[in-house]
């Protein structure tokens, strides 16, 4: 009777966890004998109960994890475990393929967080986050979890899936000892689960594939399985179905975390090292360092050292996360945690800067850590002249939570004072914009995003340039470089002429494209910065309708015919609106820009010439004709020459107008000309 049953597939009555919770009266009535497959067509979708069909084999291997034996379990996860039973591990995943809605459940499962407390994206504070469905700063959490009757310490870490971001990404990966790779079971692999798998290969971590969304409709596991192994070599025998929202497969991931994950080694003799994977400012205690002990131990009160940015502290506070801040005595080698000693700046307390003890210092540094170097450059002025202290104030707090925004006072013509900011890239500057406007109530004019343009002048020396107007004289520069990417852009084949065309247009380079399954492709350009900072991700989603996706690395600079081109009205240029195009391109820039300006600039009383010029050449002009009196209305008749004397003293008097007469360009058009000038670019 056994074999039989083992042998033939039957389908089980099972719920989901949340739902036993909140309906024991319906879990009672689950408890049933096996039903035949037949059956399953008459529980409609409405049903609460979920049938999963599997063989009864499968059934004696899964464990049952009770919620409740989870909660009384997760109220013990500060009493310390030997190292060996300590696991590291984050989760990588594309943008909005179930990241944070996995790490939820596996706090809920572990009782990490009282379901009373529970919300969606729990680890994504900012209301940003949680608007967009992206996580922008990364989160730690302190879980305990029973495995055959021992407890275990895992400790998550919640990464950010952009592409911007992927230095702090690196970090944390340096922090964990496995990584879970999640992948959409609808979507497939895309861009950035690819750039994160390399980034944990690269740190040796082990690669736990996890199938997110299998209770979607379209979910396709057996294709995506099929696309994982292809396309990044990953065994996909292990592979972990799940859906997060509905709570099915937490457990099997909870094991494989502690089967498969190593142990960190045991080094807790050893001088401290400790790596900084992330930081942020609270205005009560100073720096708030996250960190990952690698060697030896770290006490409250010891007096620590930051290698890197060579300063010296003591640590008033010592802790874990869990996910709320809850204090310990000590941590040793293996453990995740934070600590504050009234650090003023985040400058000092870097991602990826190693602590050691000031009186017992380590020999060497751990691997890895970079300064941040911002690639995106934009000027940003409050619209009210008045507000500008404000928006220095504004700006300098967030640089205390924010060490790669870099901002410097800029003066122009047009807009007033305002500050000359840099940016990882283009969600960074979307998002620190939207914060300057959400969190301190600014109202702001951002120009067009610009890159950082190296200047080789005649006297052999280099000069880096972000904004048009520091740009030398053409007479002292022998050539400029621009910044250049490698591109990788996942679609599928039906969108691949489309966004070939895209790049081609955008001045790249055709370096390879090859088909990673027999309906997706992966094609790989080289191209300027400059060209990718504008509308080039609304254009690659639009032409691929939201299918394709693209993952950047940048890779040097490159020398190219660069021009500086000039807007000039009434023969004065005009320095916000000049820019840094490519010479093909100079025409239709400055075409475009001139025409706009036509149409928005109101009419003088004398003529205005609209001109964009290289150097001295102008290249595209435009004239708004004068408004006129009519001074020949008086002269109901007589002699021809009347009529000519009245015309050449107005023409005498419009010359003049014109010498000493100024145009006053008003705010709108300069507003306008930003729009256009970010399009056009």
């Amino acid at each position: 009777m056994a074999k039989e049953l083992c042998s033939g597939v039957t389908a089980l009555l099972s719920i989901n966890t949340w739902q036993g919770q909140q309906h024991h009266h319906h879990w009672a009535r689950s408890q049933l004998s096996p039903l035949p497959i037949s059956a399953t067509h008459r529980l409609t979708k409405h049903s609460r109960f979920r049938v999963v069909c599997q063989s009864v084999e499968t059934q004696a291997k899964t464990e049952i994890y009770d919620p409740e034996f989870g909660a009384k379990v997760g109220q013990d996860r500060l009493l310390k475990v030997p190292v060996s039973n300590i696991r590291n591990f984050c989760i990588i995943a594309h943008i909005d393929h179930g990241k944070s809605t996995l790490a939820d459940k596996l706090l809920q499962m572990t009782g990490t967080v009282q379901k009373r407390e529970m919300k969606e994206q729990f680890l994504d504070n900012m209301d940003l986050e949680r608007e967009r469905g992206i996580t922008i700063k990364l989160q730690a959490s302190r879980m305990r979890y029973m495995f055959e009757n021992e407890p275990y310490c895992l400790n998550l870490i919640d990464t950010p899936g952009h592409v911007d971001f992927s230095y702090e990404v690196s970090r944390s990966l340096a922090a964990c000892e496995g990584a879970l790779l999640v992948v959409d079971a609808s979507q497939g692999v895309e861009a950035q689960t690819l750039a994160n798998v390399y980034l944990a290969l690269e740190n040796n971590l082990e690669i736990i594939p996890v199938l997110n969304k299998i209770d979607l409709p379209g979910a396709e596991p057996d294709r995506v399985i099929r696309e994982i192994e292809e396309v990044i070599g990953l065994d996909c025998s292990k592979a972990i179905p799940c859906s997060a929202k509905e709570g099915i497969g937490i457990t099997e991931i909870l094991n494989a975390i502690v089967e498969r994950i190593p142990p960190p080694r045991d080094a807790a003799m050893s001088p401290l090292r400790a790596l900084i994977f992330d930081s942020y400012y609270d205005p009560y205690r100073g720096v708030i360092v996250y960190f990952r002990v690698i060697d030896g131990r770290i006490k409250k009160g010891d007096r620590i050292y930051f290698m890197a940015s060579n300063k010296d502290y003591f640590a008033d506070e010592v802790g874990v996360l869990s996910p709320n801040q809850l204090q310990v005595n000590e941590l040793y080698a293996g453990e995740v945690g934070y600590l504050s000693a009234s650090i003023r700046s985040v400058a000092d307390a870097r991602v990826g800067d190693t602590i050691t003890h000031y009186d017992r210092k380590a020999e060497s540094s751990l691997p890895g850590y970079e300064e941040a170097t911002p690639m995106v450059f934009c000027g940003l002025f409050p619209v009210d002249a008045d507000q500008f202290p404000e928006l220095r104030d504004a700006l300098e707090k967030l640089q205390l939570n924010d060490a790669a925004l870099k901002f410097e006072p800029e003066t122009s013509s047009a807009m007033g004072f305002g500050f000359r900011c840099g940016f990882l890239g283009l969600l960074h500057m979307e998002i620190v914009q939207e914060r300057l406007e959400r969190e301190y109530n600014l109202s702001l004019i951002t120009t067009a995003p610009s890159v950082v343009y190296r200047v080789n002048c005649v006297d052999n020396e280099t000069v880096e340039c972000s904004n048009p107007s520091l740009l030398p004289e053409p007479g002292q520069r022998r050539s400029i470089e621009e910044p250049v990417v490698k591109i990788e852009m996942l679609t599928p084949k039906d969108y691949i002429g489309s966004l070939m065309e895209l790049a081609q247009d955008r001045r790249g380079e055709f370096k390879e494209m090859k088909y990673i399954t027999e309906n997706r492709a992966s094609i790989i350009y080289e191209l300027p910065l400059a060209e990718m900072v504008g509308d080039f991700f609304d254009q690659l989603k639009s032409r691929s309708k939201g299918y394709a996706s693209m993952e950047y690395t940048f890779i040097g600079y490159k020398e190219s015919e660069l021009i500086k081109l000039d807007i000039q009205i009434n023969g004065e240029p005009v320095e916000p609106l000049s820019t840094i195009v490519h010479r093909d391109k100079a025409y239709s820039v400055g075409r475009a820009l001139t025409q706009k300006l036509k149409e928005l600039i109101p009419r003088q009383m004398f003529k205005v010439p609209i001109q964009a010029c290289i150097g001295s050449k102008v290249i595209a002009s435009e004239s708004l004709s004068a408004i006129r009196k009519d001074v020949l209305a008086k002269c109901y008749g007589g002699d021809i020459s009347r009529k000519k004397k009245l015309l050449k003293k107005q023409a005498e008097g419009k010359k003049r107008m014109k010498a000493i007469g100024k145009v006053d360009v008003p705010q709108e058009a300069f507003m306008a000309v930003l729009k256009l000038e970010k399009e056009v670019l």
